[in-house]
C-alpha cells in the first residue's frame, strides 16, 4: 500500500505508515475507543453535499437527506446545520430529526406502511409533505388529518417501471416492486387525492432504486414522470414540486457513478428542454452523502488456515456490517498500518455463529493477530442496520472534524440491551 489518498475518498490518506481520516490517526481512535468502531468524516459528508449544491446552483431545489442510510444523531446534525431537509420512513426517524435540530417543515415522510399513529405524530409536528404510496394510504391519511384538524400536504409516489440496473433488493421502481402507485393508475390516484378532505396535493414523487451507477435510468424516469405531470395538470390538478428521489451510487470497488453535479447538470438540461426548468424540485440522496465518509475499524483476532480457505477472523461481524450477508456486497478492506512482505489470500469473517457472517471473500492481506483493519465505504446502511444478534453490543461511533474527534455514540453494553426486558415473577 503506497502512502497516498485512498481512491474516491479524499479525506482518508496514509501519512507515513498510518491511515488518517482528515487530521486524526485511525489507529489512535481504535486504541481510545476499542473496536469495532465506526468513524465518519464530516468534511467528506459536506463535500458530497457540495457536489449536489453546485449542480443545483440558481435552482429552486430542496435537498432532503435520506436518513435511513445513517440515522445517527451526530450525522443528522451535520446535515441539519447545512440546511438540509430529511426524508424519513418512520415515526422514530422523525423523532431523531427533531432531536438533531432538524426543521419539521423540511421533512418528507416516505414508506409504504405508515401507521395511523405515525401519521398523527407527523401531522402534529407539521412536516412538509407525505409521499403517499397507495390509494388505501390516501384514505387513512385523510381520516387522520380530519381527526387532527390539520391539512396533510401530499405527493404521490409513482412507480415509473424503470430498471435502475442495480441489485434486485434495492430496486424500487419496477412493476414487481412494492413501492409506489403504478404509472397507469397515477391519474386516478391524483383525482382521489384532490377529492379527499384534509389533503392538499403539492407534488409528485418517484424513486427507482439505490446504488445506481448510470445516468440513463434517471433520464428515463424523468421523462415518464414529466409525461404524467402533463396529464395530471391537464385534468385540472396542479403539481407544485417534482421529487426525483435519490439512489445515486458510490464507488465501492471501482464503480464509476456520475458525479452528482455532472449528473444533475444533464438532468436539468432535460428538464429545461421539457419546459419544467422553473418548477420547484426535491431530491433525497442518502448513500451518496455518507457512504464513503465512513469506515469501520476492526481488530484481527485469529488467522485460521484451512485446506480450502484461509480465514482472517475479525471482531466486526454481520451484525455490525450487514451488507455483505444481505446483498453479497463488496467493501474494500485495508490495514491501518501496512506491513512489508507478501500477502496471503483470506476470507475475512466475523465471530457470529452463521456461515453468512463474512465481510470479504478472497482478499489479499498481509496481516497478523492484533492488526487493525478498516472496512471502507461503511458510512451507509451499516450502523443504521446493525443489530444485537448474539447479544453483541452495537459499536461506538466517532465523528471527525479536522483534528477533532467527537464520540457521537458510546459502545452498547449487555445491560443496555436488557434494560427493556424483565424476568417472569
Amino acid at each position: 500500500m503506497n502512502p497516498a489518498l485512498l481512491p474516491g475518498r479524499p479525506h482518508f490518506a496514509y501519512r507515513g505508515n498510518r491511515l488518517f481520516v482528515e487530521d486524526v490517526c485511525l489507529a489512535d481512535l481504535a486504541k481510545e475507543h476499542g473496536t469495532p468502531l465506526f468513524v465518519y468524516s464530516k468534511a467528506s459528508m459536506l463535500a458530497a453535499l457540495a457536489a449536489y449544491q453546485r449542480g443545483f446552483a440558481g435552482r429552486n431545489v430542496r435537498i432532503c437527506y435520506a436518513m435511513k442510510a445513517n440515522s445517527s444523531l451526530g450525522v443528522l446534525q451535520v446535515f441539519a446545520r447545512a440546511g438540509c431537509g430529511f426524508d424519513i420512513v418512520s415515526g422514530g426517524e422523525l423523532r431523531r430529526v427533531l432531536a438533531a435540530g432538524g426543521d419539521a417543515s423540511k421533512v418528507i415522510f416516505s414508506g409504504v406502511g405508515k401507521t395511523r399513529e405515525e401519521m398523527r405524530q407527523a401531522l402534529a409536528a407539521g412536516i412538509g409533505c407525505f409521499n403517499v404510496e397507495s390509494e388505501a394510504e390516501l384514505e387513512v391519511l385523510s381520516e387522520m388529518a380530519m381527526l387532527s384538524g390539520a391539512t396533510a400536504a401530499v405527493s404521490v409516489r409513482v412507480n415509473p417501471n424503470v430498471d435502475p440496473k442495480t441489485h434486485p433488493y434495492i430496486s424500487t421502481g419496477l412493476k414487481g416492486n412494492k413501492f409506489g402507485v403504478a404509472h397507469e393508475r397515477a391519474l386516478q390516484t391524483y383525482r382521489r387525492a384532490a377529492a379527499l378532505p384534509g389533503l392538499r396535493v403539492v407534488g409528485i414523487d418517484c424513486h427507482i432504486g439505490s446504488q445506481i451507477t448510470e445516468e440513463t435510468p434517471y433520464l428515463d424516469a424523468m421523462d415518464r414522470i414529466l409525461d404524467l405531470v402533463d396529464v395530471i395538470e391537464a385534468a385540472g390538478i396542479p403539481i407544485g414540486h417534482i421529487d426525483f428521489g435519490g439512489g445515486l451510487g458510490i464507488d465501492y470497488n471501482g464503480d464509476t457513478p456520475p458525479e452528482a453535479d455532472a449528473l444533475w447538470t444533464r438532468l436539468l438540461a432535460r428538464l429545461d428542454a421539457r419546459g419544467y426548468g422553473g418548477r420547484p424540485l426535491m431530491i433525497e440522496p442518502g448513500r451518496s452523502l455518507v457512504g464513503n465518509a465512513g469506515v469501520c475499524l476492526t481488530e484481527v483476532l485469529y488467522l485460521k488456515p484451512g485446506e480450502l480457505k484461509n480465514f482472517c477472523i475479525i471482531d466486526a461481524a454481520m451484525n455490525d456490517l450487514p451488507r455483505p450477508a444481505m446483498y453479497q456486497a463488496f467493501h474494500q478492506i485495508v490495514p491501518l498500518q501496512p506491513r512489508e512482505g507478501e500477502a496471503a489470500t483470506f476470507d475475512v469473517v466475523g465471530p457470529v455463529c452463521e456461515s453468512g457472517d463474512w465481510i470479504g471473500r478472497d482478499r489479499a492481506l498481509n496481516v497478523a493477530s492484533g492488526d487493525l483493519l478498516a472496512v471502507l465505504s461503511a458510512g451507509a446502511y451499516c450502523m443504521s442496520m446493525a443489530s444485537n444478534y448474539n447479544t453483541r453490543g452495537r459499536p461506538a461511533e466517532v465523528l471527525v472534524d479536522g483534528a477533532s474527534a467527537h464520540l457521537i455514540r458510546r459502545r452498547e453494553t449487555a445491560e443496555d440491551q436488557m434494560r427493556a426486558e424483565s424476568l417472569v415473577r
